[in-house]
């Protein structure tokens, strides 16, 4: 199986490229990271901590999944924290696929799923996005003519930014069959409007949903790799059978306890972010390039034409010195993806985007 599978990572991350060109992105608006950063309390708690690093971690991580249960409304033994949403999804795969399992995604939605499906022998079933959503309707069709065991839903989504209400995203989880997993990808669930989000105790009790949360993103905490998953007890407590006990580190458990006691700096920062995914959206149609609403840390920006146009546009750019991305699959493809980051940074964005459209145009 191994020597099957292509030798890569879903995604070039920044310092590969800056290898590349032989200089450093002065803009890095590519992998949805927070620019912003952490709570300077988050700060503080990895300083103080970092004197204990000789330390394994609490393998229990008792006191994290103690601080998320008062936050979420939930007891601790629903609730599981992993290596960000990333290593979460490698658990879950591990634990449901094996060779030819059926399992349905959307046809260019996050690809770090897929690349652990493959991983198990998976046999993935793509959905096209209907109006650069996640078709709902067309997901569950394939769930029930595949017999799958698995569906991932991201919402918001990635690499779109598009969104569905909390009643919709109910609606579809009620409606799989019971053998079928859903694995729910809320990791923008921070910036994305209350309307989107199913209430914790809508989802809660049913075993076939699992709903996956992160602090790389609005938290700031991407390099510390901590998420976690809640859902119902039977369903949550198979994950320690499989996981790494030692895997989340001990300044990460720290980092995310200080980030959840300072939610004022959440709200600080989604302000930032609301403001940022402003600015992009009008410099993109001052420029007469389509953007997509988000409700994410990101602007999708549709370029119009195909896939070539907007390799362009990204090629441009990156070759002026600023990170960004681009959906994968057709037709997404048309599009680039530009996450939010300090107003210093979109300026940047903002004069090379001017270069590049003129030398196109």
């Amino acid at each position: 199986l191994a020597r099957s599978l292509p030798p890569t990572v879903p995604f070039v991350g920044p310092e590969t490229q800056e290898r590349a060109r032989g200089a450093r992105f002065i803009a890095r608006l590519g992998a949805n990271e927070s620019g912003f950063g952490p709570a300077p309390s988050v700060i503080a708690a990895i300083e103080r901590e970092a004197e204990w690093c000789w330390r394994y971690a609490d393998p229990e991580i008792h006191d994290l999944r103690q601080r998320l249960g008062i936050h979420l409304g939930l007891t601790a033994d629903r609730i599981v924290v992993g290596e960000g949403i990333d290593g979460l999804l490698g658990l879950i795969v591990r634990l449901i696929v094996e060779k030819d399992t059926p399992v349905v995604t959307s046809l260019g939605a996050y690809p770090t799923f897929n690349f652990h499906v493959a991983g198990f022998g998976g046999r993935l079933v793509t959905v096209p996005y209907r109006d650069d959503h996640e078709d709902l309707a067309g997901l569950l069709d394939a769930v029930r003519r595949e017999d799958a065991a698995l569906v991932y839903l991201a919402n918001p989504d990635n690499p779109m930014g598009t969104w569905h209400s909390a009643a919709a995203v109910t609606a579809f989880a009620e409606a799989l069959p019971e053998t079928t997993l859903l694995v729910l990808d809320e990791a923008y669930g921070e910036t994305a409007p209350a309307s989107a989000l199913p209430a914790v105790p809508a989802l809660a009790d049913r075993p076939n949903v699992l709903r996956f949360r992160t602090f790389s993103k609005a938290y700031g905490l991407a390099g510390q790799r901590i998420g976690y998953v809640f859902g119902a007890r039977e369903t949550v407590a198979m994950f320690d059978r499989v996981r790494n006990h030692f895997g989340v580190n001990r300044l990460g458990q720290a980092a995310a306890l200080a980030a959840l006691d300072d939610q004022s700096w959440l709200g600080h920062v989604v302000a930032q972010v609301v403001a940022s995914r402003d600015q992009i959206t009008d410099i993109a149609r001052g420029l007469g390039l389509k953007p997509i609403a988000s409700a994410t840390n990101f602007v999708t920006i549709d370029c119009g034409g195909d896939g070539v146009r907007a390799k362009a546009i990204l090629d441009g750019l990156v070759s002026r010195g600023v990170f960004i991305r681009m959906p994968g699959a057709a037709p997404l493809n048309r599009c680039i993806r530009i996450s939010t980051g300090p107003e210093a940074e979109i300026d940047i964005f903002e004069q090379a985007l001017v270069e590049v459209m003129a030398e196109l145009d």
